[in-house]
């Protein structure tokens, strides 16, 4: 995964991650592996006096971008903390960042978060705590990306699904279903687009786990051989009709902007992008058989060497306010239910459906692929690498 703040709000961009399964220091337990044994904090002192953190950028604003957009300075005159922040361009960064034990934290992303955890560079996060933690949305908590049996690694930070966006001039009858981009992709060939990285496969996997339950899929990131080669053959079926992959949100801006995609996977934000330049309308939805999406949370680092500031860091992150600059900022639900009542926009929580839990329940939030497979089923499970392996196949 890449990112990049533009235009006020920080969007999602595409890139390779390589990653295999449980690193070799885990250990097996039931039918999920249990990672490596690290030491949890138990209780918070005063800061250190500084914070190394690796972030997705316009995740740590210090006025530099935006004079107005800063809640890095408020937090280090309240804490003493100061902030040092390196932007990772991508989830594969982040990880051989962390490895580096430089860093105090950081921001992780589903298909990155498991790595970090089963290889011992992340501690549990005693959520006790990290008082804003009690009002974060309930459904970004004890999830498949940011927690093992039962136990946090982190803070949860912001949230987003990706839809299915089209052009309703165009794409008529209005879909409600993922076949207008597989099995009824042919009729809008040449002018279908999809997200350009491996973690599309589970998109193909959740519409197979809906239309044919002969597969027996349960979750899209835990794929056995044989449920992975049915997902890279309706992808490989939709890539004769595919005008456009895109990683670049501006290149699928101005694919939608030209009418050389009208139809394809997108996120919210980058709807609204397009629906504000007024050159064309488009619409988005979550189909029927739900979508994927991704949840961000905030990790501590086992070399930590100032872990007071990043749990003080990781309760500022998530308190009300700051929450929700960081969510308009970047285009994402705030994970802080209090939030919703201090952004500047009043109908910006509808509009992200933040604290819609009905909502969040059609979403299979991007976690990480592994041998072990991520919803407990067994140990014949495909991992990222075999995804990667298959991605390239796709593509070509």
């Amino acid at each position: 995964m890449f990112r990049t703040a533009s235009a006020g709000a920080a969007v999602l961009l595409a890139a390779t991650m390589l990653l295999s399964g449980c690193s070799a220091g885990t250990t097996t337990t039931g039918t999920r592996a249990q990672p490596p044994k690290e030491k949890m904090q138990s209780s918070v002192g005063t800061g250190e006096g500084q914070l190394n953190l690796i972030a997705w950028a316009g995740y740590a604003e210090d006025g530099s971008n935006d004079k107005t957009v800063d809640w890095v300075h408020p937090f280090e005159a309240q804490t003493g903390c100061k902030v040092h922040t390196t932007y990772g361009a991508t989830s594969d960064d982040m990880v051989q960042l962390m490895r580096s034990g430089q860093y105090d934290g950081v921001s992780a992303s589903g298909d990155a978060t498991l790595r970090l955890i089963y290889a011992g560079d992340v501690a549990p996060v005693n959520t006790k705590l990290v008082p804003n933690y009690a009002t974060i949305s309930p459904f970004l908590k004890n999830g498949k990306w940011n927690s093992v049996n039962g136990q946090m690694y982190g803070i949860p930070h912001g949230w987003g699904a990706n839809l299915l966006m089209y052009t309703p001039s165009t794409v008529t009858p209005a879909p409600t279903s993922w076949s207008a981009v597989f099995t009824d992709s042919g009729a809008y060939k040449g002018k279908v687009t999809a997200y350009d990285s491996p973690i599309y496969i589970a998109d193909a996997a959740l519409y197979l786990k809906a239309t044919k339950p002969s597969l027996g899929i349960t979750d899209p990131y835990s794929l056995t051989a044989k449920q992975l080669a049915a997902s890279v053959a309706l992808l490989k079926q939709q890539n004769t009709n595919i005008g456009e992959y895109w990683s670049d949100y501006t290149k699928e801006v101005q694919a939608f902007e030209s009418g050389t995609s009208v139809v394809g996977t997108t996120w919210q934000v980058i709807a609204n992008l397009i629906n504000s330049d007024k050159k064309v309308k488009v619409e988005t939805i979550i189909p029927k058989e739900g979508a994927t999406g991704w949840s961000d949370t905030w990790m501590v680092s086992t070399k930590a060497k100032h872990p007071n500031c990043m749990y003080q860091w990781m309760n500022w992150i998530t308190s009300p306010k700051v929450n929700a600059q960081v969510a308009e900022w970047f285009g994402e639900a705030p994970a802080q239910t209090l939030a919703c009542s201090e952004t500047s926009d009043p109908n910006f929580c509808a509009m992200y459906h933040a604290t819609d839990a009905a909502y969040a329940k059609k979403i299979a939030y991007w976690t990480t692929p592994t041998k072990d497979c991520v919803d407990g089923k067994g140990t014949d499970c495909t991992s990222y690498t075999d995804w990667v392996n298959a991605w390239q196949k796709i593509r070509g």
